[in-house]
């Protein structure tokens, strides 16, 4: 085990420390033992906010398949889309084991969400691990990320190699992230590489096509259009909103102006965090569909808080009040699809026009 999760595991006694002006700023492996006062679940508010999100959807899905008004049907479906973006970053939180982490009622309930939003366990569990222990570093970050390649290796890279680099990090691609980043990326992928130890993608690809073709059948039928309709409103359509924005909420969390990549050498654990993970300037509907992961640097910094709790942190610790930051807004979505590869000389994103 890592240092860095020797710390993150050990366990924390006691109420978080009041804030001080007189307190030198804490570096290192002191700021990230200041977070571990908040590093536990609360067990009825964990379970509250599994269910109660369980429960809103099952209602939106039923309004998008119920005979009323098909703009009501329309707006059902999108809220479905969006509640299926917030059990997403539930589950993401309760493979983190930041929620409910010794419940076997929970895991059992959280495989099936991974199964549902086509991110298996096994396959969400290793990449997504492995994305927290090599954030930002130039070599071995895109396993359970967006690739990065520097400047240089870029120009010297084969055409074909550039164009299938920058295919993956392709708005078209973020957008259609239901179909490539989480159909193929996630479970497709993984199952045609590591059969065995990926098999419930196999599994989730098996459940996806059923529902489909549920939908199909009793929605009217395989010649008429109402259970076209229905595999529209109740699966593909909020599946590809759902997809589409946490594609790129993942995309904009660790490419935006201001972000730092470094050589394995002057790697750290906490200046990854940091430097590495914006926080993302959300409304506070925004915030509560997305299940606080805007605040992504405090989320790095140490993968155990419960989400719920995370603004509590960045109340209490200084130090992570002033975050490099980027928001939802139409420039700022720009200013970020825009960055392709790390230019060493400058130490920063640019893209790849005139390169």
């Amino acid at each position: 085990m890592s240092a860095i999760a020797q710390i993150l595991n050990a366990p924390s006694h006691g109420a978080p420390a009041k804030p001080s002006s007189s307190v030198a700023e804490r570096t290192g492996t002191e700021l990230i033992l200041a977070t571990k006062p908040f590093a536990h679940d609360i067990t009825l508010r964990s379970w509250w906010v599994i269910l109660s999100t369980l429960v809103l959807l099952t209602a939106a899905v039923v309004g998008a398949l119920a005979n009323i008004h098909p703009l009501a049907k329309v707006v059902c479906s999108v809220l479905e889309g969006l509640l299926i973006l917030r059990i997403f970053v539930i589950y993401h939180d309760q493979q983190h084991h930041a929620i409910l982490p010794k419940s076997r009622l929970a895991e059992w309930l959280m495989s099936g969400v991974g199964i549902l939003s086509l991110s298996p366990s096994s396959i969400w569990r290793a990449s997504h691990n492995h994305h927290h222990n090599h954030n930002s570093k130039l070599r071995g970050s895109h396993i359970g990320s967006f690739p990065i390649m520097t400047k240089d290796n870029f120009i010297k890279s084969s055409p074909g190699k550039r164009r299938m680099y920058l295919f993956v990090r392709h708005p078209l691609t973020i957008l259609f992230g239901y179909v490539f980043v989480f159909l193929f990326g996630m479970v497709i992928y993984p199952f045609f590489n590591h059969p065995k130890k990926h098999f419930d993608c196999l599994i989730a690809f098996v459940v996806h096509l059923a529902i489909g073709t549920t939908l199909v059948w009793f929605g009217g039928g395989w010649q008429t259009p109402s259970g076209w309709q229905a595999l529209l409103l109740a699966l593909v359509g909020p599946l590809f909103i759902a997809s589409a924005i946490g594609s790129y909420l993942f995309y904009a969390q660790h490419n935006f102006p201001g972000v730092t990549f470094y050589d394995n050498e002057g790697w750290a654990y906490e200046k990854a965090a940091l430097e590495s993970s914006s926080c993302m300037k959300t409304s506070a509907i925004m915030g509560w569909f997305s299940a606080n992961i805007g605040y992504h640097h405090i989320h790095h910094l140490n993968s155990k808080i419960p989400f719920y709790r995370l603004p509590e942190v960045i109340r209490s610790i200084p130090e992570l009040q002033s975050p490099k930051t980027t928001s939802l807004l139409p420039a700022d979505i720009f200013r970020c699809l825009s960055l392709k590869v790390w230019c060493v000389e400058t130490q920063q994103m640019v893209g790849v026009r005139g390169l």
